[in-house]
């Protein structure tokens, strides 16, 4: 602990926080020196002490302004203004950065104008302007090499990285961020740099739907974080990555645990930081099947700042409110600034509430703008969603070689991205495609493999709801549930234009459903079909 003291410099490597914090937090603050004070307030950051961290910051910022050192002044200035700005206190963050700015333009070459490099880059991206930003990050890696500071250089890559990822670069700032790892991995940087690093780097990975590199990286980070005393940011943040990941890998009750954990952990540092962990919580209970713990935990992202979908819609279809659910998810994609993996993830969402609402031009329209990411260069997550809405939307519609084409191909990439829910709810669907085929041992297998899938996970719910489709196809006909539907309203005397104005599909698909249903019983004629429909009991289900 006393080497940190002393020694203050800004690339200082693991101190011990507890031992520095339980050694100075019971002096009186005029008696500590401004390395000590500052010293006290990087513990107490990294033991959720927030106020503590914050008062002991400032007055260490005095003290160094009071002896006339601008150069430790100025980088506790830029230190307050991240903090402020973690705990979304914007006003503060941005009039500290102005104080660090000016201590730090006496030393241009120093470690500490980097820093400060890093909040007018910051700054530029917020006005649009990617270039300046990108431009102010190549600044800030000569000035760390410059002044051989690798948490300026790693830094400035990795704030590159990601500026060029978010200009649609993604292959040259993915190259930025592995070259940052380069110094993370060894534990080359300062706690705070590392963790900032590794954080970004995985927060960009799912932005881009790098399951593969998220998942290495996290590792990497989780095994770092063990090295940090308990309860620190880091391992909050981190720990909501790892949730995230082990959910899509299929792994929920673990998942499910670890989320808990990161939610303690975020609100025990500052509660607009948990916002993200109290998120992930949801989307792995929906996929449990506790629909009242999802939507509570949806409820709490909401109230800290998170937008709960498609997650919180997806707990309304799966409570059989459809048109609720489209409700919240169109409001949703009225909002601009949702990343291309986000907006694909509503636009997948929209296709299956939209189908279930009878409301298959929304599906169609949802499903087309998901095509765009169909091309070959596109992350395999996205292709395989663009691949499921296609299909889901060829199945309603009865064209079933055509769904069978897109939901064999979205089975295939789900299974190479490692994703088992994904694949047990397109073999659901395959199943369905099969059936309306007249292909029936194909669709007994999927399903079988579907139910196996969601036994192994433990999704209850979703086991629930194959035994009742298998079930339902294994009825007279083998009938889909649209050609069900098309068969009632056949049996009441309704006319294809008004069959397709009471489902709001077209009559061209309406006459597609008939000819199946025509063919899949063995008539020629409206009278017979609608004779079996009764013979069977369809005419009178509701």
């Amino acid at each position: 602990m006393l080497r940190y003291v002393l020694d203050m410099s800004v690339d200082a490597v693991s101190p011990d926080w507890t031992a520095i914090y339980e050694r100075l937090h019971d002096r009186a603050r005029d008696d500590l020196t401004a390395a000590e004070l500052e010293a006290l307030a990087d513990a107490a950051w990294w033991l959720c002490r927030v106020e503590d961290s914050l008062a002991a910051r400032q007055k260490a910022y005095d003290k160094y302004v009071a002896v006339g050192d601008e150069r430790r002044a100025g980088y506790n200035a830029w230190m307050l203004s991240t903090e402020y700005g973690f705990t979304g206190r914007a006003a503060a963050s941005s009039g500290w950065l102005e104080r660090a700015k000016r201590h730090a333009q006496a030393f241009p070459d120093c470690a500490e104008r980097g820093f400060v490099l890093y909040g007018d880059a910051e700054a530029a991206e917020r006005r649009g302007d990617t270039t300046m930003a990108l431009e102010l990050a190549e600044r800030m890696i000569d000035i760390g090499r410059a002044c051989d500071s690798r948490d300026v250089v790693a830094m400035g890559l990795q704030l590159q990285g990601r500026l060029l990822v978010a200009d649609g670069r993604i292959d040259a700032g993915m190259a930025r961020l592995d070259e940052a790892m380069c110094d993370v991995l060894p534990g080359g940087l300062s706690d705070l740099v590392a963790g900032w690093v590794y954080c970004i780097a995985v927060a960009v990975c799912f932005e881009t739907a790098d399951l593969v590199r998220a998942s290495e990286w996290n590792t990497a980070a989780m095994t770092w974080c063990a090295t940090l005393p308990a309860g620190t940011p880091y391992q909050g943040i981190c720990r909501v990555h790892r949730a995230d990941l082990l959910g899509l890998r299929g792994e929920l009750a673990h998942a499910d645990a670890e989320a808990e954990t990161a939610c303690h952990e975020l609100m025990a540092y500052h509660p607009n930081m948990a916002a993200e962990a109290y998120y992930v919580a949801g989307e792995i209970r929906r996929k449990r099947g506790d629909l009242a713990a999802a939507e509570d935990a949806f409820r709490r992202a909401h109230h800290l700042g998170r937008e709960p979908q498609p997650g919180l819609a997806l707990v309304r279809l799966a409570q059989g409110k459809a048109s609720e659910a489209l409700a919240g998810l169109r409001s949703s994609l009225a909002t601009s600034d949702w990343p291309v993996v986000g907006r694909a993830r509503l636009l997948a969402a929209v296709v299956d509430v939209a189908l279930a609402a009878g409301e298959s031009e929304s599906a169609r329209a949802a499903a087309a703008e998901l095509s765009a990411h169909e091309e070959q260069d596109a992350p395999l997550l996205l292709q395989a969603a663009a691949a499921t809405a296609s299909g889901a939307v060829r199945l309603a519609d009865g064209e079933f070689p055509d769904a069978m084409d897109m939901l064999r191909r979205a089975r295939t990439l789900w299974l190479e991205l490692g994703l088992p829910y994904e694949v047990a709810q397109t073999r659901v669907r395959i199943a369905e495609a099969s059936g309306g085929l007249g292909d029936f041992d194909t669709a007994r297998f999927e399903f079988e493999a579907a139910r196996d899938g969601f036994v192994r996970l433990g999704a209850a719910a979703e086991v629930r709801r194959v035994d009742q489709l298998a079930d339902r196809d294994a009825r007279p006909g083998n009938l889909t549930r649209r050609e069900i539907e098309v068969l009632r309203l056949i049996a009441v005397g309704k006319t294809n234009r008004e069959i397709a104005a009471d489902l709001m599909i077209s009559q061209h698909t309406v006459g597609r459903h008939v000819n199946n249903i025509f063919a899949k019983l063995g008539v020629t004629s409206r009278s017979a079909a609608t004779a079996f429909a009764f013979i069977h009991g369809i005419a009178e289900q509701t």
